[in-house]
């Protein structure tokens, strides 16, 4: 297993410890807010890490290259984690789990669009192992109910913002590739926070932090949420896209609807039941085949 694959994993663990928190977080801030609070958090917490890593001096990023990250972050953090956190508080998170499905085929897809790439047939059936794996166990949540409406909404909401993850991702890939990781995610933010801010003075309105939601806010656990949810799953995830495959990464991230199942049963006591657990077999075999074979 190399460190890109490794980093990939990392990230979809954390990411999962992530959306447990987040989504206690969201019955209090509005997703906008929410987004904007803990990505001016993220931000706080990356300036100094690119000081202590790579130093004062700027990197030698072209315009293109620094445009390019910019732009990631408007699509994929500013717009992306919005719709994300939307449709989370809509569907929850097994519901939420089967849209995620669509996340390594729109990678694959834009991954072979814009870089020209191809996937070859083992990588597909390994794909397929941890794919069906991640929608059986995401699939499954007999204790919510939804209106047909807001299924079709939350489901909208969700495709939507997986598709701009992909493609924020895919779109830096050949820059990650050549540039200082941490400088990446740090433009990555400040496109971010700047496409909400933007965001927030097209609609003439401030975020919602009003003193009623201050009292509410648990802050200890948003700063976890960012820390642990935005922090180091945004620095592991880019680090699984820079030293491996696109396609590899996206299906190592998958694995995040399943750690989400089994972190729920230890912290939320939420069951498994045998179609969980047959699902989390199917995707670690999935798994296991595409790091060491």
């Amino acid at each position: 297993m190399g460190i890109g694959e490794a980093c990939s994993i990392g990230a979809a663990l954390s990411w999962a410890g992530g959306v447990i928190v987040y989504k206690r977080l969201g019955e209090t801030l509005p997703p906008l807010t929410l987004n904007l609070v803990k990505n001016i958090l993220v931000l706080a917490m990356v300036a100094p890490t690119v000081l202590l890593v790579h130093g004062a001096r700027l990197p030698s990023l072209s315009a293109y290259a620094i445009g390019l990250a910019i732009a990631s972050g408007v699509l994929g953090i500013a717009l992306a984690d919005t719709l994300y956190f939307k449709a989370l508080n809509t569907l929850g998170a097994g519901r939420m789990g089967v849209v995620g499905n669509f996340y390594c085929r729109f990678v694959t897809a834009t991954w072979f669009a814009v870089l020209g790439r191809r996937v070859n047939s083992m990588k597909m059936l390994r794909f397929v192992l941890v794919s069906g794996g991640v929608l059986v166990v995401s699939s499954h949540d007999p204790q919510r109910k939804l209106s047909p409406g807001d299924l079709r909404k939350g489901a909208l909401l969700g495709v939507a913002a997986v598709f701009l993850i992909a493609s924020a991702i895919v779109m830096i890939k050949r820059v990650l590739e050549g540039a200082p990781l941490f400088w990446i995610v740090l433009l990555r933010l400040v496109g971010g926070v700047g496409g909400m801010l933007a965001i927030f003075a097209l609609r003439r309105e401030a975020p919602a932090l009003g003193a009623r939601a201050k009292a509410k806010l648990d802050w200890p656990l948003l700063l976890l949420a960012a820390f642990l949810g935005q922090y180091v799953s945004m620095v592991l995830w880019m680090a699984g896209y820079k030293y491996t495959a696109a396609s590899v990464a996206a299906v190592l991230n998958e694995t995040a609807s399943v750690f989400i199942v089994l972190l729920a049963a230890v912290f939320l006591h939420e069951g498994l039941d045998a179609r969980r657990i047959a699902g989390v077999t199917c995707t670690l075999t999935g798994v296991a085949c595409m790091l060491f074979a």
